[in-house]
């Protein structure tokens, strides 16, 4: 049984850090694709980054340069560095861990039940 459990978030000012960890239960870690997303309210859920099983990452423009994605396959987890956090920063942020055949086609796509993240003017 596959489980992704978030944690970290927190109330922070602008200008401020904060580092989100996504531990994975299960044998799937080292074979996924990790990312995270986020979702303010109203709002759709929105991509932020990408690690591949690799080591390969990726970023939303709006994080770029801010946020730092990174992994550790001895311990199943994910994490997410986020410095210079600004108001438009909050939201829910969810973990996902995926696996896509060349084909396009999913093997299996989990997701974790998120953590609250708030930055404050």
């Amino acid at each position: 049984q596959v489980q992704l459990v978030e944690s970290g978030g927190g109330l922070v000012q602008a200008g401020g850090s904060l580092r989100l960890s996504c531990a994975v239960s299960g044998s799937i870690f080292s074979t996924s694709d990790m990312g995270w997303y986020r979702q303010a309210p109203g709002k759709q859920r929105e991509w932020v980054a990408v690690i591949s099983r690799g080591g390969s990452t990726n970023y939303g423009d709006s994080v770029k340069g801010r946020f730092t994605i990174s992994r550790d396959n001895a311990k199943n987890t994910v994490y997410l560095q986020m410095n210079s956090l600004k108001p438009e920063d909050t939201g829910v942020y969810y973990c996902n861990a995926r696996f896509t055949y060349a084909t396009g086609i999913k093997l299996y796509d989990y997701w974790g039940q998120g953590t609250q993240v708030t930055v404050s003017s």
